[in-house]
């Protein structure tokens, strides 16, 4: 993460996901907690299950960097945290939108300088109506407190 952020000049932070899902909300719930965040360089939305219709704020940003936070289906334990470049995105299912995530950072690169980068997080349980797993909430936690320390320094 750090090496991807070297020399931000502004930063767009956007959270994915369906809260009514279990641990597919996590990438929503980072954003919200994120937004705290006091620093004029770093903006965050929560895109919730409609990323695409952030697009249009997204550009008038006009960010060096942008991060996308969502529920990934690696094949891997619960919690399990990884960066995800853009050509690895098409090896992993994406969380439950309506529009792939891939076209979401085709378009974003068309229209912003922006470097992408996807932070993905395997979700345990994804039923309708329920809380975000414990082990996910770990990792929820460690994204917050990583995210902190790297963004004091920005």
């Amino acid at each position: 993460m750090k090496h991807f952020l070297k020399n931000p000049e502004k930063i767009v932070i956007l959270g994915i996901g369906n809260e009514m899902r279990g641990d597919d909300g996590l990438g929503s719930i980072l954003a919200q907690k994120l937004a705290n965040l006091k620093n004029k360089n770093i903006t965050v939305f929560d895109g919730k299950t409609v990323p695409e219709n952030f697009t249009g704020a997204i550009k008038r940003e006009t960010p060096s960097h942008v991060i996308l936070l969502d529920a990934v289906e690696m094949n891997e334990p619960p919690g399990h945290i990884k960066l995800v470049t853009k050509e690895e995105i098409a090896n992993y299912s994406i969380s439950t939108h309506a529009m792939p995530l891939s076209f979401l950072i085709k378009y974003l690169e068309s229209t912003t300088p922006a470097e992408i980068l996807l932070l993905g997080i395997q979700p345990e349980n994804m039923d309708l109506i329920c809380e975000v797993s414990p082990k996910i909430q770990e990792s929820l936690n460690y994204v917050l407190k990583l995210f902190n320390l790297i963004l004091k320094t920005f």
